[in-house]
């Protein structure tokens, strides 16, 4: 079953709130599962199916295919999904079974844990439909790099802000400078 309790999809509502009510039961564990090339939404339905809990964070993302440009929800970690398990109990080996997985991480005989905190975090971080919602403090004439949109890559200094999340970017292209205003959202700071 998918934490989130449901189908994850593009065309849902807009849920933004992030999760904070996430809890393994008794004895359970996060492992990572290396799944085979574009089978991660497969994969999750397949273990669904099964009753094993997993999670795979999102973002959007902006795919260019045949002139048209669209935006998606993809893996953060191409070709890795989480999975909750309790050795113990669980038969863990039907996950390396399961088709599109290609096998769990394993130390030895064994799967090999996810540090404590590091899913949990992820899944705090996310909105229902597993995107990774990270907040940025980002200041006026700072480099930003756009995430998502038809000038995804781009390089740009943040202009303006403002408290309903718009901002306004000014972008480098073609040797001139073009004014953008996007959500916050669409953006990340550049180090």
């Amino acid at each position: 079953m998918n934490i989130f309790g449901g189908a994850i999809g593009m065309d849902g509502g807009d849920k933004a709130g992030l999760r904070e009510d996430i809890e393994l039961a008794p004895g359970e564990r996060w492992y990572l599962a290396h799944t085979l090339p574009h089978k991660e939404t497969s994969v999750e339905q397949r273990l669904g199916a099964q009753g094993f809990s997993h999670f795979m964070p999102r973002r959007i993302k902006t795919v260019r295919h045949a002139r048209r440009m669209r935006n998606v929800l993809a893996p953060v970690f191409p070709r890795y999904i989480f999975v909750a398990l309790d050795l113990d109990r669980d038969r863990w080996r039907s996950v390396n079974g399961t088709i599109g997985i290609a096998s769990l991480f394993m130390a030895q005989d064994r799967p090999l844990p996810v540090p404590h905190g590091v899913v949990e975090t992820l899944i705090q971080s996310s909105d229902d439909r597993g995107q990774l919602r990270f907040e940025y403090n980002l200041q006026l004439g700072q480099k930003v790099r756009l995430i998502s949109g038809p000038f995804s890559e781009a390089l740009g200094l943040l202009e303006r802000l403002d408290d309903s999340g718009r901002i306004e970017v000014l972008l480098e292209i073609m040797g001139g400078h073009v004014r953008a205003k996007l959500r916050r959202e669409q953006v990340e700071p550049i180090e």
